[in-house]
């Protein structure tokens, strides 16, 4: 066999520009006219919320590496520095282009519908004479000025307004004074004012500063404005080192309260005296300060889109369907055991998950169930059904992933109170996080012991499942059972990884089934067979299976990827990468599904994941690849995976040079997946419903 020809250089993306391109895409949308207005302002949010956590996490991690003696290059090419430098180059554009979008186009928009944002210096009599009333009754009561000319710089919480106010000095010696006024988050930050139609508000920070005299009476004011500290999360803990990881996992917490500030924005009307005073208490330099000409953190348009009415401004409600394959009188355990089941949410309601749990912890004939959660709601009925199991003696365990990212402090409290309904909670494996979804009720029956088994591409959270885009699958099978205690046993007993029948786990065999089953199709196809590879996911970042994806369009394979966010490989690049397509749809759910599709010599190979192919979820997560067997599940979730590549409204195509090019109907043809997908469903409920109605079912007499 010939030695393969050695790939160029130059043939990976830039990680962190690749994800920011993800995130124009989505500011995109909230530029697109065609959008509903409040559908705009989610978009924009959801931007601003990205951001943060980019800052946060990746950026921050930069920061950390530049400070290095050692020089890093990333696969790329670019070198730390310059990464950081193409970073902040393309931020200030998405910035510019985000208070553009807001100020020049959304806000005319929605006052030309009666929702007005009012600022205190335009503000007519009775805007003023509310505002001042909350100031007073709400604000003013809860709020401490701190001055901090001569002490030491408060400890400025993460992401949340803080209000620099500089006062005339009191000697001649200190011309100026100044103080910090951390708004916090116990007063909210849109202030609802009186209208006789629709809606007015104004922000916090603009009452609090019309009013701010009212804080320093007697002292001269000479300016007050606001500002906002992203400071850097990419904190690692130290397990071996930590007493206990949950300890550990507090103090990490605390050390995020404290670390180095990485991102300090601010309103571009500051004067040269404050914006040095803030500079120099915080030790930043001129890259890591941002101005803003418009109000900082746009997350709180999240509420102004969920105002309620204005239907007009949002996208028409697509309710979740209950699945016409799920026998609402019959048990979870009836409808399983009568067929694999296969749910596309949130398409499809959540319920069916929630309600097996539910009903495994009231059933007197279940004997134990495991999970795993990784990130829950506030309120979880799944989580609330575990405690409710182990409170009535069934034998309950919980993977409860404290390392989930942001969501720590409440996998904690989760963690405390299912311990004390006497709940086995395992706090994760050392040294990876447990990512994978999957859940096992062992019940007796007639027949002996049977085990209900869910695995799913996203978290046991039903609040984001009505959100994202996700799979479900529900088997008793035998061996996906086996496999799934085999599993449980690996994670938890601490015991050897188990071989299993069907299903592959990360960190141990899931890249290697990966990687197999690519180099399968490029063995088919150099013999002249037909070779198919398409696929989901979230984000393309592994550098081997890049290359194995590479070797397989140079062998002829046919591939197409639907990437929702980074993309390391280069498509459509002749000699090397002509044979792969990658698309990205942006629509109003958040597409997470994982979902691989090998034609593997006719005999299709179909798999759902929790795994990106990244090597953190390769190679530092536990994470599960599993195979779709059932006929009808497999039809189904290859006819939801084809229907995303034939979206011409939000998806876009990815071209060699890293630039995405928006898809575009051809003859006036709309197909839009997700609509497409919702529509299938509702088809399908209706379908299901008029064969009931036609169908007849008698009473019987009872047998004597």
């Amino acid at each position: 066999m010939n030695k393969p020809e050695p790939l160029p250089e130059d043939r990976f993306f830039n990680r962190e520009l690749s994800w920011l391109e993800f995130n124009q895409r989505v500011l995109d949308h909230a530029d697109d006219e065609n959008n509903p207005a409040l559908e705009r302002l989610k978009f924009l949010a959801i931007t601003s919320s990205n951001l943060d956590e980019f800052f946060m996490v990746r950026v921050g991690g930069l920061i950390l590496q530049s400070r290095r003696p050692e020089s890093f290059t990333d696969p790329s090419g670019l070198s730390t520095a310059e990464q950081l430098s193409a970073i902040r180059t393309r931020y200030r554009k998405m910035v510019d282009d985000q208070y553009r979008i807001l100020l020049e186009d959304i806000e005319p928009t929605l006052l030309a519908h009666g929702i007005a944002r009012v600022t205190m210096d335009d503000a007519g009599e009775q805007h003023q004479k509310t505002a001042r009333s909350v100031f007073q009754t709400l604000i003013q009561p809860v709020l401490s000025p701190q001055i901090v000319s001569s002490g030491e710089f408060p400890l400025v919480q993460v992401l949340s307004i803080q209000l620099c106010v500089r006062l005339k000095g009191l000697t001649e010696e200190t011309p100026w004074d100044y103080a910090i006024i951390p708004l916090g988050r116990a007063v909210g930050r849109v202030v609802t004012l009186p209208t006789e139609g629709g809606y007015a508000y104004a922000l916090l920070e603009d009452v609090v500063t019309h009013h701010i005299d009212e804080f320093f009476n007697g002292r001269e004011v000479a300016e007050c404005i606001a500002f906002r500290v992203t400071r850097n999360a990419d904190i690692a803990i130290q397990e071996d080192s930590a007493r206990d990881l949950m300890v550990g996992m507090e103090e990490l917490l605390e050390s995020r309260r404290t670390s180095g500030c990485v991102r300090l924005e601010i309103d571009e009307r500051v004067s040269e005296e404050m914006l040095q005073f803030l500079s120099d208490k915080m030790d930043l330099c001129d890259q890591n300060i941002t101005s803003m000409r418009g109000p900082l953190d746009l997350t709180y348009l999240f509420q102004l889109a969920g105002l309620k009415g204005f239907s007009a401004l949002r996208d028409p409600h697509w309710a979740p369907q209950h699945s016409p394959e799920i026998d609402p009188a019959e048990s979870m355990f009836d409808n399983i055991a009568q067929r694999d089941l296969l749910l596309l949410h949130p398409y499809e309601q959540f319920d069916p998950v929630v309600r097996l749990i539910q009903e495994a912890a009231e059933d007197p004939d279940v004997l134990a169930i495991k999970q795993v959660l990784y990130r829950t709601s506030r309120n979880s009925p799944i989580v609330a059904a575990l405690m409710r199991a182990a409170e009535r003696g069934k034998y309950v365990t919980a993977i409860v992933e404290l390392k989930a990212r942001f969501d720590e402090a409440r996998n904690i409290e989760w963690a405390r109170e299912m311990e004390a309904s006497g709940v086995q909670v395992v706090y994760g494996v050392r040294g990876l996080k447990t990512h994978a979804k999957i859940c096992i009720v062992v019940r007796r029956e007639t027949q002996g012991i049977a085990r209900y088994v869910h695995f799913g591409t996203g978290n046991y959270n039903e609040a984001t499942a009505a959100l994202y885009g996700d799979v479900s699958m529900m088997t008793c099978n035998e061996e996906f059972g086996a496999d799934a205690t085999n599993f449980f046993n690996s994670v938890i007993g601490a015991s050897q990884p188990q071989q299993f029948h069907q299903l592959s786990m990360a960190p141990t065999s899931l890249r290697t089934r990966v990687l197999s089953l690519i180099e399968n199709e490029t063995r088919r196809r150099a013999q002249g067979q037909r070779a198919v590879i398409v696929a989901k996911m979230n984000a393309l970042v592994d550098n081997t299976i890049i290359d194995a994806l590479y070797r397989a369009s140079q062998a002829g394979v046919k591939i197409k990827l639907n990437i929702r966010g980074i993309c390391c490989l280069k498509p459509g690049v002749p000699g090397l990468s002509e044979n792969i397509e990658v698309t990205s749809i942006i629509d109003r759910f958040l597409e997470h599904a994982r979902i691989a599709y090998f034609h593997h010599g006719g005999d299709e190979a179909v798999f759902i994941s929790s795994a990106d192919w990244m090597p953190r979820n390769l190679d530092r997560r536990v994470e599960l690849f599993v195979p779709v067997q059932d006929t009808a599940c497999r039809q189904k979730l290859l006819q939801s995976l084809d229907t995303y590549f034939q979206d011409n409204v939000n998806a876009w195509q990815l071209g060699p040079d890293g630039v995405y090019t928006r898809k575009t109907p051809t003859k006036g043809k709309r197909f839009r997946a997700q609509e497409v997908l919702y529509n299938t469903v509702v088809a399908e409920v209706k379908k299901a419903e008029h064969v009931r109605r036609t169908h007849f079912e008698t009473h019987q007499a009872e047998p004597k």
